[in-house]
């Protein structure tokens, strides 16, 4: 995902073989859990690398196309951790703040080619990424969720397809939580 020459190699590929890209959906997420202070640089670094960069890779090689196609729609998982920030994790927040940055900038640039981006920032969802969390963080989260219950992948989904359709042209520019009020 963080490499810029195999993002572009895909996107051509997808072109050569489909004569176009109508939708991108950037979806990564690695987490390397740490405090600043004992978080090293291979820490921030390979969380930026998948979490950020490689949204900005996939985005810049589908962007002369969509332009050029006059369509197109991005959406962009995020995190509510971008939107709030959270203890033990300044890469992984940054990285999904940036990526909500970099959907609103992105969405100014496309708009006139009439592409739409958006982001999506779930929060507590049952992943193989939450699976591994320690069961007293799962809690503690939970607690903070006033919906009572961890979202379902497909929950998110549901949303990533409404964004993708044509029902929602007339969005762009959007950070939308899925979080079951967890952060409010």
């Amino acid at each position: 995902m963080a490499s810029f020459k195999d993002a572009q190699a895909m996107v051509d590929k997808v072109v050569a073989e489909l004569g176009s890209v109508d939708i991108l959906v950037n979806n990564a997420g690695v987490n390397r859990d740490a405090v600043i202070w004992k978080m090293t640089e291979e820490q921030w670094d390979e969380c930026l690398a998948i979490n950020l960069k490689g949204y900005f890779n996939y985005c810049r090689a589908v962007a002369p196309v969509m332009k050029d196609q006059g369509s197109g729609k991005i959406v962009n998982v995020t995190s509510i951790n971008g939107m709030r920030g959270k203890f033990g994790q300044t890469n992984y927040s940054a990285a999904k703040a940036g990526i909500i940055g970099l959907t609103k900038a992105l969405a100014r640039e496309l708009a006139k080619s009439n592409v739409n981006c958006n982001a999506i920032a779930p929060g507590l969802i049952e992943t193989e990424m939450m699976a591994a969390l320690p069961e007293d963080v799962k809690q503690k989260s939970l607690a903070d969720i006033v919906l009572g219950r961890m979202g379902k992948p497909e929950e998110v989904a549901w949303l990533v397809t409404f964004l993708c359709s044509e029902k929602s042209r007339h969005i762009t520019g959007e950070c939308i939580k899925v979080d079951g009020g967890q952060y409010i």
